[in-house]
């Protein structure tokens, strides 16, 4: 199974028992190949049904890479939710630990983390919270790779040319007032330790972390959402539908795809899995106006 952080974490759909939440949660863990966590509503979403939701964004996202997704799954993606305190901080801190030790025995069991989900990972390898303002709330930014990045398992199969692009070039969207600075960063030895740094980033003050890695987990963190380039189309700066950008999204898509596939788990019938299959929900459009397009919503 894989998980993917990104800036939306979900859960499977906010069950009122706490408990039976998590163990369904347990259960998608060790039958579901690839999934997206869903995380609670936002206050003033006038769309909203159920307590919880994912962005479709990245359900399309991995579907562009061949996957079929199943909600509740490790897809941390991004949001706007509490990642200390929040039901979305206290799953993901599940899942972590769960891969952590999967990983250990020899299962491999993957992470991917984008925006809010980056942040998530750094609050719980670090077990504090070291983020810090950023003027970076909607800003297109081209990536300041480091000598890491060339020999990195995530970058290493992205065409020169489209690194060349990522290097010069607006071609990462990035919608976050919080970061991981470098200084925060190089100043704790738990996150020293987990993550090589693969890019940074500026807002004109300060720098920050965009990409990184695991050194001993296939645990993939981007501050930047890859998957808007593609799926997203609301007209306000920082979004970027270049063809670079596009090509970054699939290219991003296909590696934590290829990740995922190293992975065993699977269903006990195919009936349960398509009764898991995100397929059984309908998308909402909810106007092009919209920070994301279509949301699918749970009860």
């Amino acid at each position: 199974m894989s998980i993917n952080l990104t800036c939306l974490i979900s859960s499977p759909g906010c069950l009122d028992d706490m408990s039976l939440n998590i163990y369904h949660l347990k259960k998608a863990c060790l039958f579901l190949s690839a999934g997206v966590l869903a995380q609670e509503n936002l206050p003033k979403d006038a769309f909203a049904r159920g307590s919880s939701y994912i962005a479709a964004s990245y359900v399309k996202f991995l579907e562009s890479a061949g996957a079929r997704v199943a909600p509740i799954r490790l897809l941390l993606p991004g949001g706007d939710v509490d990642i200390q305190k929040s039901q979305f901080s206290r799953v993901s801190k599940i899942f972590y630990s769960m891969a952590i030790r999967a990983n250990d025995a020899g299962d491999y069991f993957p992470i991917w983390g984008t925006c809010q989900g980056f942040q998530q990972l750094t609050v719980l390898t670090a077990n504090k919270n070291l983020l810090t303002l950023t003027d970076t709330k909607a800003v297109a930014l081209p990536l300041k790779f480091t000598t890491a990045a060339k020999s990195s398992r995530l970058f290493r199969s992205f065409p020169k040319d489209l690194l060349q692009s990522l290097a010069n070039e607006n071609v990462t969207s990035n919608f976050h007032s919080w970061s991981l600075s470098v200084q925060n960063y190089s100043k704790n030895a738990k996150l020293k330790r987990f993550y090589r740094v693969l890019s940074i980033n500026s807002d004109g003050r300060k720098e920050f972390i965009s990409t990184m890695e695991a050194n001993r987990y296939p645990f993939y963190a981007v501050q930047w959402h890859p998957e808007k380039s593609t799926f997203e189309w609301i007209d306000k700066p920082g979004m970027v539908h270049s063809f670079a950008a596009i090509r970054t999204s699939f290219y991003a898509a296909s590696f934590f795809v290829s990740e995922a596939k190293k992975n065993q788990h699977h269903f006990s019938s195919a009936a349960e899995e398509e009764k898991a299959l995100i397929y059984n929900f309908l998308p909402v459009f909810r106007g092009t106006d919209s920070i994301f397009v279509q949301n699918y919503y749970f009860d």
